[in-house]
């Protein structure tokens, strides 16, 4: 979920290998995690390039017209902001403080439509340990198509998928589901344990949709060479609040020549998918264990 994205400087080898050893679901990350991989690395470059595979394929612009003409209601939502500019310098420097200038965008062969980007943060604090974290915020833009069906309803269909995929990762412990309210027009966090030998990740996977746009953030956070771990909730709360962030970015760069007459719903109730759950689906996705 390829072909890595082209590098943007170097990180030290221990990022790299920790982001490969934390790797979890990502909508437009990638499956596997190599010292030269653009995706996951510990450069921080994720791949909207792999968003082709991962992803379902969305309508174009005329395609959208066309659907208009055949009676399919328009998406509201005609572009994406640049991924790598959604979140604010104070809301990175919260959740990745020794990050702040390792964003790197995914590429993509249509950044209206589909897009990401990652960063990473490792304080070293020598013999008393390290902190790291990761972060990656990917958007995912669906057109209303003639035959596929309206933009929202497409939209609505893959945010489903995005929970179940978060909810069914191989090897997570203690899953816990719940619906975030007041962002966008549903979106629901999930978070669990990932047990390395590095450490104990902390994950948290908060997707939401608005409109016809679906977000999927990924972070988490570890406490490695004796460090302590990191406070779930504390990296979960970041976690919506940047989705939040996201959201606002979204309607933002629509401001101007959107088709949305109405301003995105702050909250809605989750679809039954996205409803909370204690534990992980027993049955996991084949792309999710591939993840992992």
């Amino acid at each position: 979920m390829h072909r890595p994205a082209q590098r943007v400087g170097r990180a030290p080898r221990l990022t790299r290998i920790l982001v490969c050893a934390a790797a979890v679901p990502v909508v437009l990350g990638a499956a596997g995690c190599s010292s030269d991989s653009g995706s996951h690395s510990g450069s921080g470059s994720g791949s909207a390039d792999n968003a082709n595979q991962s992803a379902p394929a969305t309508s174009s612009a005329s395609g959208s017209a066309s659907a208009s003409a055949n009676g399919v209601k328009e998406a509201a939502y005609r572009t994406l902001p640049a991924s790598c500019s959604v979140l604010s310098k104070k809301t990175l420097g919260e959740l990745v403080p020794k990050g702040l200038k390792s964003a790197k965008a995914g590429k993509s062969d249509d950044a209206q439509t589909r897009s990401n980007c990652s960063w990473n943060s490792l304080d070293n604090k020598g013999v008393k340990g390290s902190q790291f974290r990761w972060l990656n915020v990917s958007l995912l833009r669906f057109d209303s198509d003639a035959t596929r069906g309206e933009g929202n309803q497409l939209a609505q269909t893959y945010y489903e998928k995005q929970v179940k995929d978060a909810q069914a990762v191989t090897g997570a412990k203690g899953t816990r589901s719940e619906p975030v309210t007041g962002t966008g027009d549903q979106a629901t966090a999930v978070r669990y344990d990932l047990k390395k030998k590095e450490g104990t990740f902390k994950q948290q996977t908060v997707v939401a949709r608005v409109q016809n746009v679906v977000i999927t953030l990924d972070y988490n956070g570890a406490g490695l060479a004796g460090d302590q771990a990191p406070n779930a909730d504390d990296l979960t709360k970041a976690a919506e609040k940047a989705v939040k962030e996201t959201v606002a970015a979204v309607a933002a760069a629509n401001q101007n020549g959107s088709r949305a007459t109405t301003a995105p719903t702050k909250s809605a109730s989750p679809s039954k998918s996205a409803s909370p759950s204690t534990s992980a689906s027993p049955k996991p996705s084949a792309s999710a264990s591939k993840k992992n």
